[in-house]
């Protein structure tokens, strides 16, 4: 199962969007796939029309699980969605506590991989939207990934905020001995805006290959689909934005074919 962690200790850069209209293409292309909402205010888990404050079961209750977790009790967390082919994982406020509660055990930041890999079988796809907060959620995140995708928005202040981002991955790097694979995308796009281009450009010249040479437009599309809880994919096919993660997940599937 691949892995993808959508991160960025930066709010607002697209991270759902990105999350929910790349799981979204890759199910209707045919692969299994689930949505993993580790961000405690739920946004994801709200794009579908899931209460998280009715939720009998979430991600919380993987991480308090008590004894040795098991496929069943990760699958009974899931959540179906329209398409057959694709489930969501949500997110509950109790997750907020986590770092309080948990931070400290040993081998917490580990719990996700773990589960991920009691289903590995039933899925060939894994995305996961992170909170923007650095903590024991975004460690889970990151150490089950088998690529970080880092939604940037074009703008000045989105920089500052990716270069935070990878120095968590640096510092995760050496706590785990594992070597990232990442890939920034551009997010938000406006072509009349020659503080957006400059910010574009800055990033090729600043972080080279690792960008993505495509360019997420800004898309009235994704509120659109967003308002009536459908994926942008369905909701506009033949949207803008949708044609730029289209282009995207082309990229991401020939660097998976490339490893």
């Amino acid at each position: 199962m691949k892995v993808w962690t959508v991160a960025n200790q930066k709010g607002g850069v697209g991270k759902t969007t990105t999350t929910v209209t790349l799981g979204g293409l890759l199910a209707q292309r045919g692969a299994k796939v689930v949505l993993i909402d580790t961000d405690p205010h739920a946004s994801l888990s709200y794009y579908f029309g899931i209460d998280s404050d009715e939720l009998s079961r979430s991600l919380y209750d993987i991480f308090i699980h008590d004894g040795p977790l098991n496929k069943d009790a990760v699958l009974d967390c899931l959540c179906p969605t329209k398409l057959d082919s694709l489930f969501i994982l949500p997110a509950s406020m109790a997750l907020a506590t986590l770092d309080r509660k948990l931070g400290n055990q040993s081998g917490m930041g580990l719990t996700l991989k773990k589960a991920l890999g009691l289903i590995e079988d039933e899925f060939e796809y894994a995305l996961i939207d992170c909170p923007p907060v650095l903590g024991v959620l975004m460690v889970n995140a990151l150490a089950a990934s088998t690529r970080v995708i880092i939604p940037v928005q074009t703008e000045f202040l989105a920089l500052k905020g990716l270069e935070r981002m990878l120095g968590s991955l640096h510092i995760m790097q050496q706590s785990l001995r594992k070597e990232f694979r990442y890939t920034i995308v551009p997010t938000m796009f406006d072509k009349r805006v020659k503080a957006a281009i400059g910010a574009y450009h800055t990033l090729r010249e600043t972080h080279g290959d690792n960008v993505w040479q495509g360019l997420i437009p800004i898309d009235t599309k994704f509120r659109d689909a967003s308002s009536n809880h459908a994926l942008p994919s369905i909701h506009a096919p033949k949207a803008r934005g949708v044609v730029a993660y289209t282009s995207l997940l082309r990229h991401l599937r020939l660097l998976e074919a490339a490893k």
